[in-house]
């Protein structure tokens, strides 16, 4: 196995979600705005000692992470725009932690955020890949919906997955959203409801699709002792792995490039797969979170319908997995749905989470996934993070 430098003595901290909206007026910016307002407010940090930012958006137009920077009136020495939608996340707290370790930065901001109005989404649509709108849009299928349509069908038919089995995802991630006030749907969900819900695409229904929204999430990487001296509660990074254009040559997507680093990442952190007390997957449609679960080796390739059907999902439950509902009940608020679950996994395990708290919790993985052109993702991660002792 190849040698990395691990991340020890890092730490993310102060985990923030300016509350999502259906739709807003307000642009991508007013969002990111106010999630960096609210990263110093709660650190009790001035602009200043911000040395370190990264931003990820679907919706700034044609600015970029320097632009923001002006116009929040910082001054960063470091700087990183990232604009891979899910995958971002896990993308900005691995590169924010490098940042710190090699002393480039002493405190990253790591922010995303977008607005969602009513045309909204077509734009994003029409500008997010030429590929995949020139191979799709062609035959009227344009969007995600189709994508997922293809590669949920595939799944179903290659390994016999039931529609009841991704019903179990996205009921445990509603009952986990009804004790998220910064959830979206909040309305029970049961098996009946989710079964019946109305067609989308071929094995594609209501309840298998994110809502887009508007809002944000950030937080702060620095290092575990600069943590402690300002009195902040925050997690260990132990380890971080990403991956692009995996497994290219599958006919349709069913491996994500997770299964290629988990190895690398359970080494990092010096733990394996059965250590995780819980885990954010990347869920803008069930069957990629039953992708996780084998891909990062909670079982075998496969075995997901199974698993699913002997494990609780939520936050109560043998396998808690996205404890704040996910995207699926939270909405997805564009870019900021890859760093929904780095901001739940420090919230869980700092002892934020309220009545959805998963007890004795130590050990959170949250994984990426985003880019989706065509058939397949383009853009995975995953990171472990610990509870501070």
């Amino acid at each position: 196995m190849r040698r990395r430098l691990s991340y020890e003595g890092l730490a993310l901290a102060v985990p923030v979600t300016v509350p999502y909206q259906r739709y807003s007026t307000h642009g991508a910016h007013w969002f990111i705005g106010r999630a960096m307002h609210a990263l110093l407010a709660q650190s009790g940090l001035s602009r200043q000692q911000i040395d370190g930012l990264t931003v990820s958006s679907f919706t700034l137009g044609s600015d970029t992470a320097v632009g923001v920077a002006q116009h929040l009136g910082l001054s960063p020495r470091w700087l990183d725009h990232i604009p891979t939608g899910g995958a971002s996340g896990v993308m900005a707290l691995r590169r924010a932690a490098r940042a710190v370790q090699a002393g480039d930065a002493e405190i990253v901001a790591c922010v995303a955020g977008d607005t969602n109005q009513p045309d909204t989404f077509a734009h994003t649509l029409n500008h997010f890949a030429d590929f995949a709108r020139d191979a799709s849009f062609p035959y009227g299928a344009g969007g995600p919906n189709a994508v997922f349509s293809l590669i949920t069908t595939h799944y179903m038919r290659r390994y016999g997955a039931t529609r009841e089995d991704f019903g179990r995802i996205a009921v445990a991630q509603r009952n986990n959203a009804m004790h998220n006030p910064n959830a979206l749907l909040r309305q029970p969900l049961d098996m009946q409801q989710y079964l019946e819900a109305r067609p989308i695409a071929e094995a594609i229904h209501l309840f298998d699709c994110v809502m887009p929204c508007a809002g944000a999430e950030a937080f702060l990487v620095m290092r575990a002792e600069q943590a402690r001296d300002l009195g902040l509660p925050h997690v260990l990074l132990r380890g971080a792995i990403e991956r692009h254009n995996a497994y290219a040559d599958d006919p349709v997507m069913e491996r994500g490039g997770w299964r290629m680093d988990r190895d690398d990442l359970y080494a990092q952190a010096d733990v394996q797969a059965g250590d995780i007390d819980l885990i954010q997957t990347y869920d803008d449609y069930p069957v990629i979170v039953m992708m996780q679960f084998e891909d990062l080796g909670f079982c075998e390739k496969g075995e997901g319908p199974d698993f699913v059907r002997r494990h609780g999902l939520d936050f109560a439950g043998s396998f808690p997995n996205n404890t704040s509902g996910g995207q699926l009940s939270c909405g997805q608020a564009g870019a900021a749905g890859g760093f929904i679950g780095v901001t739940e996994t420090i919230r869980q395990l700092t002892g934020q989470a309220g009545s959805r708290t998963v007890a004795q919790a130590r050990l959170g993985m949250v994984c990426g996934f985003g880019m989706v052109t065509y058939d397949r993702c383009l853009c995975t991660g995953a990171a472990i993070l610990e509870k501070a002792a």
